[in-house]
This record gives structure tokens, C-alpha cells and sequence, in this order.
């Protein structure tokens, strides 16, 4: 086969016709034949040739040339496509290195291995461009519903045909028992995309909150329009769900709106997620509005909000505490999903014995540590102190405005506080230095005493030692062992420390030792350790 004027334009029309069949750019398919046709060239005058193929996309005319390009006189490695500036100047005035010399040659005959290996040349390009297109085109769509059929099962994964491509329906992205036969047509959320050697891998799921989200965004004009904006949705699948909605129109109700004239827009989602019930909730900027919102249909009595504790208590009637807890505790888990929030769920007689006891046990601290009688311990509770701290480092005015503490009193009772931690903190220390703990870790900022004497029990003496910490180990964390959640304890974390906090504390002391940068540090996700997946969170 020559490349002659007599079947010039069959390559334009071969090309026009394969970039048709294969919905991508004309110009990829012609860019292959070069790219073949070259390879087919280097066959006829030497691999070390840089033979170039050129084809006109007006004429077909394929146009072959040979390039040499000048570098230094000792970089020539390879003679048949390098040559110094030297030798260049018979072919060019004034040459330098980078410049290249073009010199045409002749067309080759293609012969029949030429010819399929050109063949193979094209078509592997040809699928290449395909694969990229593919993967462009269903990137754009992650987050997005599509809609396909069901080709296949393979291990409980379905198998489905999305139009230019297939995509994957995982087992565990099932929602419950749901079965799907050949030819079936089906509706799921594309949550993830990825570019692969055998082309663009489409994970589906119909168990992600968003694939609920879609759906009503579809079913709501008002979603769709932005009136109407989903703030939060939590899923068990197959089973129940909420929702968190709240409308920028003060003329419309978004709960309402949700549920459609008779249930009618509910019921369509209901429908396609198996039966799964869903509870359509008002959202709010108040914390603890939004609470009792979520935690519907149970009615709650209370909501304690404290802004330094990681997690709140809702109490509740005695009558509502199956209710709010749920089957299986689905209700508060849910609750807890939507509002992001740990949740403590009481009763109004648990609440009443858990505070007593507090009060009781803070009563004995200051009447231990103060010398006080019960009755003045008492009063200090009573007025919201809760630990030593308060009472030695508050100021003044507020010990003045108990009633019948005078000046004096409120300074004795300071500086007896003060004299307490001040033992304490040397007890601590002491301690901590008899368990080994080094200078490096006691001047550490932020450690207090107490802290430095729990690292050095278990075995942190050292700033090296608590360099090497992970956030979850100072802070605690949660690891799932066997399909259970356990909760691991941090060694920090009966003094309050979190997650953040601790994750601060290791990064600082990793660039006091010269570990890290100072200048390329980044916030990082929170670190994760062992060989169970640890989950963050106290």
C-alpha cells in the first residue's frame, strides 16, 4: 500500500468515519495514522531516524520528512537525528543548538506487517481518546443521578450499562436485599470516578445520602430553583432517613413543599429508595432547635449545651425514652448523623441523680481542698464553680458577689485554693520524675503536671517520645474490631485534651526537634492509626 494521490482523501474519509462510529475529535485519528505511518517509515530507513509524518487535513496529502536537530559537539548520542553545529552549517547560515533541520523524503510502500501494525497503532490510539473522552464525560457527572441497565451480576456487584460506558454497583452500595436481573432498568447516584489502565472505572451507589438528596432535588422544584435548600441528610438505608431542609422564601413552608400535595413528592422518593421511611425535619441556625427537631417524633424535655464538652444531653419523659433512642438506637444515631453532634440521650430522673451527684462530689472536693464546711461548699457550687481552677484564678469581683463573702474571705479562699494545686502540681512532678520523665517533656507548653505523670506511666518520658504520638493516642479515638465499634481511650483525654488540640500539640513538638519545617507546614487530616480502621473522635 503507497501513500498516493489516489487514496489521499481515503485517509480523510477514514478518519471522519472512525471519529463518527466513536464520537471523538477527527484530529485524534489523524494524529494516530501519523503517528503510525512514521512508525511504519522508521521500519523502512532506520529506528534511529526521527522520521515525522505530516497529513494535510484539507487534502490528505501525507507529507514525510526526516528531522535532525544540533546539539553540543559532545551530546551526539545518536548520528541518524543529532549532529553539531559544525556539521549543521552546511545546511543552515548561522546554526545553533535546538535548531532543527527538515529534509524531506520519500513515501514508503506499506507492506502487509506494516500495514497491521499501523492498524494496531490507530485503533490503540483510537480506544485512548475514547477512554479520555469517557472519563471527562462521566467525571463531570459525579454527584449526579444517571440512569442505565442492568447487563450483569458478578458477586453481588451489578454490572451497568451507563450508554458509552459501564459502570459498577457495588453489594455493599445496595440498598438491603434489593435484587436486579438482566434488562432491568435502574436509577443511582455516580459517587466516584476514576481513570484506569482499562478505561474510566464508574462507581454507582443507591446507599449514599446524596443519592436521597438528587432524588429531591428532582422531585422539588423549589430544591432544584434554590428556594429550598437541603441542609443535612443522614441515611440508614432501606430502613429510615432524615432530612434537613430550610427555605429562603418566608412565603413557603420547605417541610411542606417537601412532602408534596397528599405526600405525593415524598412518596416518589419513598418509591424508588424500597419503602425507606423518611423524616423531613426544619433546619436551624440554633443548636439545640435543631436538636429537638431531629430527634422527632419524641418530644424533649431538655437540652443541655455545654460549648467545651464533646458531646450534648437531651432528657427526655421516662415515657419518650424509647422513642427518642429508636429501634436499635436508629432514632438518636440518625439525630446524631444530621446534627453532627455526640449525643447523650437522659431521663428527667437520670438527669436529676447525675446532677445531684455532681453537686454532691464537688461539695466534697472544695470541703477536702478548702477546709470548708458543707454549707459554705455548698454556696460555691451552688454559685456555678465546678473545680479549683475557678475558685484560685477568677477574678476577685465574682467570690465578692456571693452573699456573705467579704474581701478577706474571698482572698483566703483563693490563696487556699492556689496552695492546693501548687502541692498538687509538685506531687506530679515528683512523680512523673521518678517515672523518668525528662526536663524536654516537663517545660513542654501545655502539658500541665498532671498530663506530664500520665505520659511518663505509660511509658512517654521523653519530647522524642511524645513526638512520635498520634493525635488519636493523646486524644482517644474509636477502632473497629470485628465489625464493633470499641472505644480506645487517650492518655490526655481525662484532661480535656481533643483531637484538634492534640493534633497541635505533636506538630509543634515535631518542629521544636527539627522534624518538620516550620515554613511547608499545612494543616493535615486528622492522622489515623492502627491496623484496624481508628475513627477520630473522643
Amino acid at each position: 500500500m503507497a501513500i498516493t494521490s489516489a487514496n489521499q482523501l481515503e485517509l480523510l474519509q477514514t478518519a471522519e468515519a472512525v471519529a463518527r462510529e466513536k464520537m471523538i475529535d477527527p484530529g485524534l485519528v489523524i494524529e494516530a495514522m501519523e503517528d503510525s505511518l512514521a512508525r511504519a517509515a522508521k521500519s523502512r530507513y532506520g529506528a534511529e531516524m526521527d522520521i515525522r509524518v505530516t497529513i494535510d487535513r484539507k487534502t490528505g496529502n501525507a507529507r514525510f520528512t526526516r528531522v535532525r536537530t544540533v546539539v553540543e559537539d559532545d551530546a551526539v548520542e545518536n548520528y541518524q537525528a543529532q549532529l553539531t553545529v559544525e556539521q549543521a552549517r552546511p545546511y543552515l547560515p548561522d546554526p545553533k543548538v535546538g535548531d532543527e533541520i527538515v529534509d524531506e523524503v520519500p513515501p514508503v510502500e506499506l507492506g502487509r506487517i506494516a500495514a497491521q501494525s499501523a492498524k494496531q497503532v490507530i485503533l490503540q490510539r483510537v480506544r485512548e481518546a475514547e477512554r479520555d473522552q469517557q472519563y471527562e464525560e462521566f467525571r463531570d457527572r459525579v454527584g449526579t443521578i444517571i440512569n442505565g441497565i442492568v447487563k450483569r451480576e458478578e458477586y453481588g456487584n451489578i454490572i451497568v450499562d451507563v450508554g458509552r460506558g459501564e459502570a459498577i454497583l457495588r453489594r455493599n452500595e445496595k440498598i438491603g436485599r434489593e435484587s436486579y436481573r438482566p434488562n432491568d432498568r435502574i436509577r443511582a447516584y455516580v459517587k466516584d470516578v476514576r481513570r484506569e489502565a482499562r478505561g474510566p472505572q464508574i462507581f454507582l451507589s443507591r446507599t449514599d445520602p446524596q443519592f436521597m438528596a438528587e432524588l429531591f432535588k428532582m422531585e422539588v422544584p423549589e430544591i432544584y430553583d434554590g428556594v429550598i435548600e437541603i441542609k443535612a441528610v443522614a441515611r440508614d438505608p432501606g430502613s429510615r432517613a432524615k432530612i434537613a431542609v430550610i427555605s429562603y422564601d418566608s412565603s413557603i413552608d420547605p417541610v411542606g413543599a417537601c412532602v408534596g400535595m397528599r405526600g405525593s413528592r415524598v412518596q416518589a422518593v419513598v418509591g424508588e429508595l424500597q419503602g425507606e421511611k423518611i423524616d423531613i425535619i426544619p433546619w436551624s441556625e440554633d443548636q439545640a432547635t435543631f436538636l429537638v427537631n431531629a430527634l422527632q417524633p419524641a418530644e424533649v424535655a431538655k437540652v443541655v449545651v455545654d460549648p467545651d464538652a464533646t458531646r450534648i444531653e437531651v432528657v427526655v419523659p421516662e415515657e419518650q425514652l424509647s422513642l427518642a433512642i429508636g429501634r436499635r438506637g436508629q432514632n438518636v444515631r440518625l439525630a446524631s448523623q444530621l446534627t453532627g453532634l455526640d449525643i447523650d440521650i437522659l431521663t428527667e430522673e437520670e438527669e436529676s441523680k447525675r446532677r445531684q451527684a455532681e453537686f454532691n462530689s464537688r461539695t466534697q472536693l472544695f470541703m477536702e481542698a478548702l477546709d470548708l464546711d458543707e454549707f459554705f461548699a455548698q454556696l460555691l457550687v451552688a454559685e456555678g464553680f465546678t473545680n479549683l481552677e475557678e475558685v484560685a484564678y477568677v477574678d476577685l469581683d465574682e467570690l465578692l458577689s456571693i452573699d456573705g463573702v467579704d474581701e478577706g474571705t474571698a482572698e483566703e479562699l483563693q490563696a487556699r485554693a492556689r496552695d492546693h494545686l501548687e502541692a498538687a502540681n509538685r506531687r506530679a512532678l515528683d512523680a512523673a520524675r521518678a517515672l523518668g520523665a525528662e526536663d524536654s517533656l516537663i517545660a513542654f507548653e501545655g502539658l500541665t503536671p498532671q498530663m506530664v505523670e500520665a505520659l511518663a506511666k505509660d511509658g512517654v518520658k521523653t519530647l522524642d517520645d511524645f513526638a512520635t504520638c498520634a493525635d488519636w493516642e493523646l486524644a482517644g479515638g474509636w477502632t473497629t474490631q470485628g465489625g464493633q465499634r470499641v472505644k480506645d481511650d487517650g492518655l490526655l483525654e481525662p484532661f480535656g485534651i481533643n483531637l484538634e488540640q492534640a493534633q497541635d500539640m505533636v506538630m509543634t513538638a515535631r518542629v521544636m526537634l527539627g522534624w518538620v519545617d516550620p515554613d511547608e507546614l499545612h494543616p493535615a487530616p486528622a492522622e489515623t492509626g492502627g491496623a484496624d480502621s481508628q475513627e477520630a473522635g473522643v
